[in-house]
């Protein structure tokens, strides 16, 4: 069954995870490998003019995430913490590093390649835990 108060608690605590990650521990290495920081004034405000709707699409894509992960838990009975953690570990490794790392292969950009499995790393362990511990 799914507990869906910690299918929202796990996408919450993500976006908080995220904040902190593109802000104050790597923000300004996500700026600078994004090409931003010579961004006019001009184009500063029309990014933040998007930005809600940036966040709210963020928001729902981690709650069908980890909507997805419960159901991935559930399915392998790994239902402690310690198992739900091992669940999403696997599921970063098998899913989310081989297509950020194809994104890399194909144009993207070096930092923000690690700076992106990294996060998702601590995501996904994370939002397992939540998930973990509220089932």
């Amino acid at each position: 069954m799914i507990n869906y108060i910690a299918v929202l608690a796990a996408a919450v605590a993500s976006m908080i995870i995220g904040g902190i990650w593109y802000g104050p521990l790597f923000g300004k290495m996500y700026i600078r490998a994004m090409g931003w920081e010579n961004k006019s004034p001009a184009e500063k405000k029309a990014m933040q003019k998007g930005m809600l709707w940036s966040y709210l699409g963020q928001f729902i894509a981690s709650l069908l995430t980890f909507y997805v992960l419960a159901r991935f838990i559930n399915a392998t009975g790994e239902l402690s913490v310690a198992g739900a953690m091992v669940v999403a570990a696997w599921g970063w490794l098998g899913f989310v590093v081989p297509m950020k790392f194809g994104d890399a292969l194909w144009g993207g950009k070096k930092t923000i390649f690690w700076l992106g499995i990294f996060s998702s790393l601590v995501i996904f362990l994370t939002g397992a835990a939540i998930l973990g511990y509220w089932h």
